[in-house]
């Protein structure tokens, strides 16, 4: 079977990132959506919240898991026998820095673990979690930007953050 992972911190899933998710699962026997621990970021949402979201939001996909890591995504692939990890872009902004991140990984995993990038979809192309979460934080309209189940969560994130 091909496996492949797509990681991220997913703070909160985006449009976006379900559009990656979807064109991704189509490619491969088993995808593994995983949600990655990074100690550099503040996120939102705590990690079991981001993995419950990401379960409902592709509970559609018979063949995602959902999932999260702490520590390397070469150490996450080496244990789950992936190969291959996708990686979103959206601009050619995003591809230097992906690029940097696929050559890291490459070379620390010996040459075991490929990145596949794919573009979003153009509408989905100025859609970032960061900004996601500042128009939310100012109780902007989101509805466009994540599943609507979602909508209420960020909301009720920022009233509870700010009290």
């Amino acid at each position: 079977m091909k496996t492949a992972v797509y990681p991220g911190s997913f703070d909160p899933v985006t449009f976006g990132h379900l559009d990656i998710i979807e064109r991704a699962a189509k490619m491969f026997d088993v995808l593994n959506v995983t949600v990655m621990i990074n100690q550099a970021k503040t996120p939102l949402f705590f990690t079991e919240e981001r993995v419950n979201i990401l379960r409902e939001a592709t509970a559609h996909l018979d063949n995602v898991i959902v999932d999260s890591y702490h520590g390397l995504l070469i150490d996450y692939c080496r244990e789950n026998g992936i190969h291959i990890a996708i990686r979103g872009l959206r601009a050619i902004t995003d591809f230097e820095y992906e690029l940097q991140i696929a050559q890291t990984n490459r070379l620390l995993s010996k040459g075991e673990l490929d990145t596949l990038f794919l573009t979003t979809d153009l509408k989905y192309s100025y859609l970032s979690s960061s900004t996601v979460r500042e128009v939310a934080s100012y109780g902007g309209d989101i509805s466009e930007c994540v599943p609507s189940f979602v909508v209420p969560l960020l909301y009720e994130k920022f009233r509870s953050t700010s009290v």
